[in-house]
């Protein structure tokens, strides 16, 4: 894509999803989910998945302009490579002017999943005392697996501690809200704001991807236009309500029927393909959210599985008429300004029909 560095833009550093190592339906690799928003020279990253710091440096970003990590939701996919931004990136930003980088994303779960009606018997959980830990928990114990190799480098070759060059924030709800991890993982609400600087403004909104909660989908308001990034989700009327208006909506799709086709295990099956439906968006739908929206474009991403024939993203086509992207890694689609022609929908609970 051409590259209007005069506008904000977004670079899909990575466009897969779920936790595999996936290939396109040409059997060229797809990276990890991991998006960079790029405004006024800054960038922005929302979701580490395999691979988003290599191709973070081959799309030209450097650590030392990175403005802020932001995580949708705890599965591996979207934060695999975190481990490599606060590890190898503290010697990117050793000389760095910058102040300490924020990672904002999800609080603790506070309690272990419901288990699957499918399930023979009761698993043993991983980390039994604490099961289920937000960014805060995940950075510090990141950290701390490190530990070797961060103290030494911090003793012997005087390294800056990455435990002073990142800092997690954990995203506060409203105690008010009626949010519950089993029951309403997505309850109506307004978003929240939970950064700014002197290039965006970014707000957050829970997202229906149960049984993972909290989950959140992210928009970055600039000066020339507003990016929203879906996390993953099933439709919701809260998508909708962060994404009015927005210049360019990149939403997660999932293609249920061959996804299906790859399954030996049929207990396996059966029980993953329960949280499929019940937890993403097929194109068609995510569609339907960005006409309901008013956006002014539309790109699918974490692509499930990311082999599927291009014509089945093209499904989008059937619900929603703007213009349309299926982008490729390290792809570059600009948002806000000159070319972006939202339509915008009154004000009020946005309603959805799919």
């Amino acid at each position: 894509m051409e590259q209007h560095r005069d506008r904000p833009y977004v670079v899909t550093l990575g466009t897969a999803g779920g936790p595999r190592w996936w290939n396109d339906h040409q059997g060229q690799p797809r990276f990890g989910i991991a998006t960079a928003v790029v405004v006024n020279g800054t960038w922005y990253l929302v979701d580490c998945g395999q691979g988003a710091g290599r191709q973070a440096a081959a799309a030209g970003l450097r650590m030392a302009d990175l403005g802020g990590i932001f995580i949708t939701h705890m599965h591996s996919d979207h934060t695999v490579d975190l481990p490599s931004l606060l590890l190898f990136g503290a010697f990117e930003l050793k000389n760095a002017p910058a102040g300490t980088i924020p990672v904002i994303g999800p609080g603790d779960r506070g309690k272990l999943p419901p288990l699957s009606p499918r399930a023979a018997s009761v698993p043993t959980p991983i980390a039994p005392e604490r099961p289920t830990p937000g960014v805060d928990g995940l950075v510090h114990g990141l950290l701390a697996a490190y530990a070797t190799d961060c103290n030494d480098r911090i003793f012997d070759s005087l390294a800056k501690s990455p435990a002073e060059q990142f800092e997690p924030r954990e995203i506060e709800l409203p105690g008010d809200l009626g949010f519950d991890p089993d029951t309403d993982v997505a309850p109506e609400m307004e978003p929240i704001e939970v950064f700014r600087d002197e290039n965006v403004t970014v707000s957050a909104i829970l997202v229906s991807h149960h049984p993972t909660a909290p989950a959140y989908a992210f928009r970055f308001d600039a000066e020339a236009g507003a990016v929203v990034i879906s996390g993953d989700t099933a439709p919701c009327a809260n998508m909708v309500r962060l994404a009015r208006g927005a210049s360019l909506l990149l939403h997660e799709a999932i293609n249920l029927d061959i996804l299906q086709a790859q399954y030996t295990d049929a207990e396996m099956m059966q029980a993953t393909m329960d949280h499929h439906r019940r937890a993403h968006t097929t194109a068609a739908e995510a569609g339907s959210i960005a006409a309901v929206a008013g956006v002014g474009h539309l790109a699918l991403h974490h692509l499930v599985p990311s082999y599927s024939p291009p014509e089945a993203w093209d499904e989008a086509r059937t619900t929603f008429d703007g213009p349309l992207s299926i982008p490729e890694d390290l792809d570059v689609i600009p948002f806000g300004g000159t070319g972006d022609t939202p339509s915008l929908q009154a004000a009020g609970t946005p309603t959805l029909s799919l």
